[in-house]
């Protein structure tokens, strides 16, 4: 069992998280100066001429943040907005030099949601460790962006946001609700109050923005064409999974009537060959993020499941009416 699923998202305190108290105690409390001395300038931030989307959470671990980015990066396309997207490279190199990322770029050098992202959205993306250093070279090197969007990059306070949404779990919410290390929570629950937008990924009572995740048929990772997956329902199968929540993923294969060999690896696993020599002929499923890391040394035996992000109510909408009302700001002034 992971650190997190042991001790993070369970109700009860262990000896392990009362122990962790007092760093948790002191992270809150840093973590409280550092968004004062951003709110009041002590420390600089850096606002761009044209808005910023901010698209993060308050829990280390994922929440489906990816998904969103990619839905709203293609909304905003599909309505007139020529939106790109600055992301920090996890799992990539250590990305101190603003680099572009496209479709062909290695998964080794940009990290995985980078080029999930830019395979999904076709739109100008630039992967930095500095939020401000890659929304500066975005708008140089593609001078038609007119929105930016940042992947994660909530607690990224040197860059100025017009526009802040919040993706949550909502299954495994905010668990025990202590700071890091204690527990999950990068900031306190009550950040959610000042974020333009809460989005619950599977719902939560209360929250109106739902979003969804919708799987499609597998894909095979060495074939053009689909194989016959539903095949596959019929044996046993290895489900391979490098993200935030692997339970999540496993959870979804099961409902969807596979028999499956649980492997769960760390968020960004860099994947080598020898990680899915599991000593048999058995197929191999894994998540799209993780695709991308296993392409190179794909065979027949792999396979991954695409997952896209709905949602209800009038979410995506909503955040185009507040760009508008933004530029409309900035025009008068």
């Amino acid at each position: 069992m992971r650190f997190d699923d042991k001790y993070w998202y369970r109700p009860d305190l262990t000896v392990t998280t009362g122990l962790l108290l007092p760093l948790s105690w002191l992270f809150s409390v840093i973590a409280s100066l550092r968004r004062t001395f951003y709110k009041f300038n002590l420390i600089k931030t850096h606002r761009f001429n044209i808005p910023v989307i901010v698209v993060g959470n308050i829990t280390a671990g994922g929440t489906g943040k990816t998904p969103c980015v990619i839905a709203l990066a293609n909304f905003l396309k599909a309505n007139g907005y020529s939106p790109g997207v600055v992301t920090r490279g996890y799992g990539g190199k250590e990305c101190s030099i603003p680099f572009a990322v496209n479709a062909d770029t290695s998964a080794d050098d940009a990290g995985d949601e980078a080029v999930l992202i830019a395979r999904n959205t076709n739109c100008p993306l630039v992967v930095c460790v500095s939020r401000v250093a890659a929304a500066d070279m975005l708008i140089r090197e593609f001078p038609d962006c007119n929105v930016i969007i940042s992947d994660d990059g909530l607690q990224h306070y040197a860059l100025s946001r017009d526009v802040e949404i919040i993706v949550i779990d909502g299954t495994r919410k905010f668990g025990n609700g202590r700071m890091l290390p204690a527990g999950p929570l990068r900031e306190p629950i009550s950040r959610l109050k000042q974020a333009d937008f809460v989005v619950v990924n599977g719902g939560m009572p209360d929250i109106d923005e739902v979003m969804t995740i919708v799987n499609n048929d597998l894909i095979s990772l060495s074939a053009d064409e689909n194989n016959d997956s539903a095949a596959l329902k019929m044996k046993k199968i290895h489900a391979v999974a490098g993200i935030g929540n692997p339970s999540k993923f496993f959870n979804i294969l099961r409902g969807y009537g596979y028999d499956i060999i649980e492997h769960a690896f760390p968020d960004h696993y860099r994947f080598t060959e020898s990680d899915l020599n599991f000593g048999d002929d058995l197929p191999i499923v894994m998540t799209e993020k993780d695709a991308v890391k296993c392409e190179k040394f794909a065979d027949e035996r792999m396979w991954y499941l695409p997952a896209s992000a709905t949602f209800s109510g009038q979410f995506l909408q909503n955040v185009s009416r507040k760009l508008k009302e933004i530029n409309r700001v900035s025009t008068v002034n």
